[in-house]
């Protein structure tokens, strides 16, 4: 299902672009723009600007840049359908959908009616939770593992009654259909009345939007897992989800690092501690999904795992996965102190247990004391094996091998080795021998496209096309005077080419009335340029106002000189072929045009044309506009 162009364009239209970028970067107006330091790269003097009137941004730093929608995209990792649909939301804009079959948008309706469903169910079991009292158990355990109020709001938390057909009589008097509850996975499947969920404590999940696309349930008594979490979904992949994504996105973002706890119980009690950029995997290990998922906006995690045998093994597997997916990480360790009271050391605990034990402070202070991944590792690899020994040597510096391989530098994979032999007393050479041995063994098969490298885009250049094309990209109003002046066969520069495309398919998409004089690029039509180099030269030229001056005059006589170019060529083509001519006929004059073949007299004919028409084409850049 396709959001409506006139919808995208309101939406453009109406947002606050300097108040939606604000919302990410600190800006100050200066000389008309707003000027901040860049949210896309490392830098202390500003050199990222804000159009207000445009309605877009570039770094003059790193080259990047666009308009509102594609900044969303960009800082929060979204769709251009998400980035629209969040902008809109802003605005107070209901979007329009088109062009889906019967087929897509009615799995389209499905997911918003699931999610919307799941928020109102989870606001449901949220009052449960807080104002029946015969349900007080379930808030008096939750209160007494000194989770506060505060996080029981800030999480949604909720209780599901122990009778099972409880929630399928409730739904049912909301006028919800079995068909919906059916496929909304809040019921078994050979038991469609039957809950799922009941007597349980339950945590709603979202995505990171902060709609609900799931549950989690701790069981409060009786038999049965101790944690169970809704099936999967059209909207609920676990393997790809946070618990407290949405909740910490914001923290994430700013500080650009996570921390990854095991449950929900520890996120929240690290939230209370004042640790807001915390999440957690969802019944399972952390995944590739879950590291790229961060990745879009954090360059570092921190692992905040149980200290018992499974939660090491979990921890090494963590930090794995997210150093294969360009993650630093480091580990809050095992058997630091925690009491501040002059007790014995304590061994560090889940989260949520020393929240219990020692408060909010201490949980932070203990939480704040890690250690990098490789001191880890090298710790966990002398208590796996008896070092003392050769065999034992060799497992230990084995045991580094799949972190070095995860490594994404040659230095730091170098080093990481060099180091490793130096801690267990054994000799580079054969540490790097051994490496190589074993990555051979265990190497998987490149794909033809890493086989081959990255296809780089090539260096941009401005030239007289890409100068033409870009001015109508950023006066996209005077695209019908292109378009019935010049075609696509009169341009060489594949980046032109790509523009005029690009212009072409907005053309006809557009809506009627669109196209009246603008300063700003509509979004649907810098979506539809495909290379990003692309893109941010088009942006640039745009930001930098080069087109802004009597963009009529300018494109005419853009298009006026891309044609005299083509004439001249051409015309130098002909000549040569007529000298070829006459060299083959081994005249000494001019052959008079009867003598001469026919293709010859066609080629003296063309010529003639082409005279002609510089001439005029000459004569109107010496006068004006034509």
């Amino acid at each position: 299902m396709r959001i409506a162009p006139s919808s995208i364009q309101e939406v453009n239209d109406r947002i606050d672009a300097v108040a939606v970028v604000g919302e990410y970067v600190r800006l100050e107006k200066r000389s008309g723009r707003y000027w901040g330091c860049c949210p896309f790269h490392q830098e202390k003097t500003p050199s990222f600007t804000v159009d207000a009137d445009r309605k877009m941004y570039y770094c003059f730093g790193c080259h990047q840049g666009g308009n509102i929608i594609t900044f969303i995209m960009d800082m929060d990792k979204a769709s251009f359908p998400e980035a629209v649909e969040l902008l809109a939301k802003k605005a107070g804009v209901e979007l329009a959908y088109e062009g889906s079959g019967d087929y897509e948008g009615k799995k389209d309706s499905h997911k918003e009616d699931l999610c919307v469903l799941y928020d109102k169910l989870a606001g449901s079991f949220h009052y449960l939770l807080m104002e029946k009292p015969e349900y007080a158990h379930a808030k008096q355990y939750i209160m007494e593992r000194g989770i506060t109020e505060e996080m029981l709001g800030r999480f949604r938390l909720g209780y599901a009654p122990a009778d099972r057909s409880w929630l399928f009589r409730f739904l049912s008097k909301k006028s919800y259909s079995p068909e919906l509850l059916a496929m909304s996975g809040l019921f078994y499947q050979d038991y469609p009345q039957s809950a799922f969920f009941h007597n349980r404590l339950m945590f709603p999940i979202a995505d990171r939007q902060g709609r609900t696309v799931a549950f989690g349930g701790r069981l409060l008594s009786g038999d049965g897992p101790k944690y169970i979490n809704s099936r999967e979904s059209d909207v609920y992949k676990k393997g790809a989800t946070l618990f407290a994504i949405d909740l910490a996105m914001n923290e994430i973002r700013r500080t650009k690092s996570a921390y990854i706890a095991e449950g929900y119980m520890d996120v929240i009690a690290l939230h209370q501690a004042g640790i807001s950029n915390a999440v957690a995997p969802l019944g399972t290990a952390f995944t590739d999904d879950q590291a790229r998922l961060l990745k879009r906006w954090a360059d570092k995690i921190c692992l905040v795992f149980d200290s018992d045998g499974a939660g090491q093994t979990a921890a090494v597997k963590a930090i794995l996965t997210g150093r294969k997916n360009g993650l630093d990480c480091s580990v809050a360790v095992p058997g630091r102190s925690l009491p501040e009271d002059g007790d014995a050391a304590a061994p560090l605990k889940d989260p949520a247990d020393i929240l219990k034990q020692f408060g909010p402070k201490t949980l932070q202070k203990s939480v704040k004391c890690s250690i990098n991944d490789f001191e880890y590792l090298v710790n966990r690899a002398r208590s796996l094996y008896d070092t003392s020994g050769p065999e034992g040597k060799a497992r230990a510096v084995a045991f580094l091998f799949p972190y070095a391989a995860a490594l994404d530098s040659e230095v730091s994979r170098e080093a990481c080795l060099a180091d490793t032999a130096d801690i267990f007393g054994v000799e580079r050479q054969a540490v790097f021998a051994d490496y190589r041995r074993d990555r051979q063994n265990n190497r998987p098969a490149l794909s033809s496209a890493a086989a081959g490298g990255e296809v780089r885009e090539k260096t941009l250049r401005m030239n007289d096309e890409l100068y033409l094309l870009t001015a109508v990209m950023v006066n996209q109003w005077m695209y019908p005077k292109l378009r019935s002046s010049l075609s696509i066969e009169e341009l060489e520069d594949p980046g032109a080419k790509e523009l005029f495309i690009a212009l072409e398919e907005w053309f006809r998409n557009r809506n009627t009335g669109e196209g009246e004089k603008s300063r700003a690029i509509p979004p649907d039509l810098l979506s539809r340029i495909n290379g990003e180099a692309l893109r941010n030269f088009v942006i640039e030229q745009g930001v930098k106002g080069a087109f802004s001056s009597n963009p009529e005059a300018l494109i005419q006589d853009s298009i006026r000189q891309i044609k005299i170019k083509r004439l001249e060529r051409r015309q130098g083509e002909i000549v040569m072929e007529l000298r070829k001519q006459k060299s083959d006929y081994g005249g000494g004059g001019v052959l008079p045009p009867a003598s001469l073949p026919v293709s010859s007299e066609d080629l003296l004919t063309e010529k003639a044309h082409i005279d002609a028409e510089l001439v005029r084409l000459r004569g109107a850049a010496r006068s004006g506009p034509y």
